[in-house]
């Protein structure tokens, strides 16, 4: 029996069909949506590390990817957990007890002269950044279980991305709508963007906390280790980062007398952990992709709200995304133009010798 639609009717019909079964399968996995997101960033960050043992070494492909599951929750996501944990359960404690935040603001109000605000606003402010604060971090952004579920579906997504490689790479080159050139140029920008937020944001930030730890551990600061550890968060942002953290500390330090130990941290923060940030981004620039810090924090305050603490590497990774395709439609428009151009100067050429 023959069909009622015209070819050109079953091509949008087929078009808008598969929208609304896509608009239905992202809502239904949109809260799942960082466990993918979290699988390609481990994808990127394991990639060279997968080639050179299975097709250097000639490595068992399942073994290969099972080490690497096994490497990622034991160097990343345990202590990345154990560090948001440790953070959570201050977070709760300073918005249940905001009097020790009266007695630093006070504190500060006394060194400064300036009165910062009332009572009743730092306790709004202190609570609603702890709600705030909370839903960003992973082990509060839901119960346990969603929390186990999204890492089991990361890794499980992860090692089907290991152990069917080609398959999952030939499914990006034919289904994603975009030239070669195109699709290098965004795998080059995955690369890099991954590289500069993930490994070489996270080495920087580590060092920066670490600093910033001993720092105020040296200067007699109660609550260090804690201290290094909401540094270590801090410095993923650009700019702000760590001088938030011992900033404060130095100058709570002078107003309670304490000259040596407040000049100490301030003289420490500014001398050696903001130049440290400077120095190990220009030497790590070349080796993990130069991406430059309006980017970033752009893409932090896109992303963060979004989607959470993998915001911070999602936002600048869209912002990235959405600059390169800027770029490829330039030069595609500038490329339509010169051929039009010369397809002109042709046609003019022929009536030319033609008259």
């Amino acid at each position: 029996m023959a069909t009622i639609y015209t070819p050109k009717q079953q091509r949008v019909l087929l078009i808008t069909s598969l929208i609304i079964i896509a608009g239905f399968i992202i809502a239904g996995l949109r809260g799942y949506a960082s466990a993918f997101l979290g699988a390609g960033i481990l994808y990127v960050i394991f990639k060279p590390w997968f080639t050179a043992l299975v097709h250097k070494h000639n490595w068992n492909r399942t073994l290969v990817t099972t080490l690497l599951i096994i490497f990622a929750f034991v160097v990343i996501i345990l202590p990345f957990l154990t560090l948001s944990l440790m953070l959570a359960g201050r977070i709760q404690y300073y918005s249940q007890h905001t009097d020790d935040i009266l007695d630093l603001i006070k504190k500060a109000e006394d060194l400064t002269g300036f009165k910062i605000t009332s009572p009743q606003n730092i306790r709004s402010i202190t609570q609603q950044g702890a709600s705030y604060a909370s839903r960003l971090l992973p082990s509060l952004a839901g119960g346990a279980l969603d929390f186990i579920v999204i890492i089991g579906l990361m890794f499980f997504t992860f090692y089907f991305m290991f152990v069917q490689q080609e398959a999952f790479q030939d499914g990006l080159k034919k289904y994603l709508p975009f030239k070669r050139d195109t699709q290098r140029e965004l795998g080059e920008s995955l690369k890099n963007n991954v590289n500069a937020n993930v490994l070489g944001q996270a080495l920087v930030s580590f060092v920066q906390g670490l600093l910033t730890g001993l720092t105020l551990w040296i200067f007699g600061v109660p609550d260090a280790p804690f201290w290094g550890t909401v540094a270590f968060f801090m410095a993923f942002i650009p700019v702000l980062g760590t001088p938030l953290v011992w900033g404060p500390a130095g100058l709570i330090q002078l107003s309670q007398g304490n000259t040596g130990q407040g000049a100490g941290i301030l003289i420490v923060g500014i001398v050696v952990i903001i130049n440290i940030d400077n120095l190990l981004r220009i030497a790590l620039a070349k080796r993990m992709g130069d991406i430059h810090p309006l980017v970033t924090l752009a893409g932090i305050v896109l992303g963060v709200p979004i989607f959470g603490i993998l915001g911070l590497v999602i936002g600048p990774l869209l912002l990235s995304y959405f600059i390169v395709l800027i770029q490829v439609f330039e030069r595609e428009n500038r490329k339509q133009e010169q051929e039009v151009a010369i397809e002109k100067a042709k046609v003019e050429e022929r009536a030319e010798k033609e008259v």
